[in-house]
């Protein structure tokens, strides 16, 4: 080979390494609640970084067995109690966690429908007896149910909802009243929030990003952390009913 060709397929090998490192795909295991916002900024990282981002959302205990169960990704961004218990295992990187947002537990029915008093503990308790049917996602609130001593005169007409966004409900006509949490609520159209639940029955769930162990490509995966760790995104993470930690 002369030099000049040895030259040329240097250069040409050079730049295809440049090429295949920029074109990383970061593989992100999200909550839920931060499927929506995740989404939307991954398009901004994509354009200015050049790698694409593939989600998969699930549950914070879906993540966690998705994780333990050997699933390969490289980003998780899970709720703080999974990220807890997943860095005791040393399934994810240590001192690569950031805690990112916190979203509450909120209230909503069908846009343009009557909007419930739920301004007290027992205004809340009424509109749940008053309500036609409920939906909600996490089997925690039953134990909110329990507390409240109306655990059976709702019963029969809860839904609870096995994944996704509970707020559907409300639109295909399964539900007449929603209890999800608030950042899981705003994307759904054709729904409107009524206001998070009174304090002393929220619960403030806080979401934590972090590289995992197992990351195919940790150096795009490290830079997704940083890009969605940005200052400017404040104000994004707010609106979606994430109030930024």
């Amino acid at each position: 080979m002369s030099v000049l060709a040895f030259a040329v397929a240097l250069l040409a090998s050079c730049v295809f390494g440049v090429a295949a490192a920029a074109g990383a795909e970061v593989r992100v295991l999200s909550a839920g609640a931060m499927k929506a916002m995740v989404t939307e900024l991954s398009e901004g990282f994509q354009k200015e970084t050049g790698h694409t981002v593939a989600i998969t959302a699930d549950t914070g205990g879906g993540l966690k067995r998705k994780v333990e169960g050997g699933e390969k990704a490289d980003v998780l961004i899970a709720p703080d109690a999974v990220m807890d218990a997943l860095t005791k295992s040393n399934h994810v990187v240590a001192g690569s966690r950031t805690d990112l947002a916190k979203t509450a537990i909120g209230v909503a029915v069908r846009q343009g429908a009557p909007q419930p008093d739920i301004s007290t503990v027992d205004a809340f308790k009424r509109a749940l007896l008053e309500a036609r049917s409920i939906v909600y996602n996490d089997p925690a609130f039953a134990a909110v149910l329990e507390r409240l001593g109306i655990a059976e005169a709702v019963k029969p007409k809860t839904v609870l909802w096995k994944g996704g966004y509970a707020a559907e409900a409300l639109v295909n006509g399964q539900a007449e009243l929603c209890v999800h949490q608030i950042s899981e609520i705003l994307p759904v159209k054709g729904v409107a929030l009524v206001g998070p639940l009174p304090a002393e029955l929220n619960k403030i769930t806080v979401y934590a990003s972090s590289l995992l162990a197992s990351s195919p490509t940790p150096d795009a995966g490290r830079a997704f952390l940083a890009y969605l760790a940005r200052p400017e995104f404040r104000a994004k993470f707010a609106a979606a009913g994430l109030d930024y930690k």
